[in-house]
């Protein structure tokens, strides 16, 4: 990140708040974490005040590093269905969507007024990499062995 003393532009904040997005999908901030923490985005005015808000969290999500000796079977007759990472990766978004709309929703109805709809800056740059991966070769082709986890199986273990 830039300096911190400088000031930041709207897309820096709507960056940390698709950060804060995923950090609550993921379990790592809770509900009214998160809801503390985009109020204090969007009235940021630096670089260090963004930057203090994203401060505990990682700058990548972990991913396990073991490597699994087979996938769980899937419950709809143990065949492998490649979009199934998908599925949950659609269904964080989701998720994701309800919370902040319901946020902006009771902020809005608080203040007497529509608020700016800040939700966008969420949904739409995270749904917009979603469908990108999954039309553009996200999806896990027949050969791939890693198992959804990112990480190859030795042969031999």
């Amino acid at each position: 990140m830039a300096q911190p003393h400088l000031r930041a532009a709207d897309s820096d904040r709507a960056a940390v708040a698709t950060t804060l997005g995923r950090a609550m999908s993921e379990g790592r901030l809770t509900v009214a974490e998160y809801d503390d923490r985009l109020a204090r985005v969007y009235a940021s005015r630096t670089y260090g005040e963004l930057a203090e808000l994203t401060a505990d969290l990682p700058a990548v999500a972990a991913r396990p590093v073991q490597a699994r000796s087979a996938p769980p079977a899937p419950a709809c007759g143990g065949r492998r269905h490649g979009g199934s990472h998908h599925a949950v990766a659609w269904g964080s978004w989701s998720s994701t969507a309800v919370i902040v709309l319901l946020v902006w929703g009771i902020t809005s109805l608080a203040a007497g007024r529509f608020l700016s709809f800040w939700p966008f800056w969420v949904i739409v740059p995270w749904g917009a990499v979603l469908l990108v991966g999954q039309v553009f070769g996200g999806g896990r082709g027949a050969g791939a062995t890693d198992g959804g986890w990112g990480v190859r199986e030795v042969p031999g273990r």
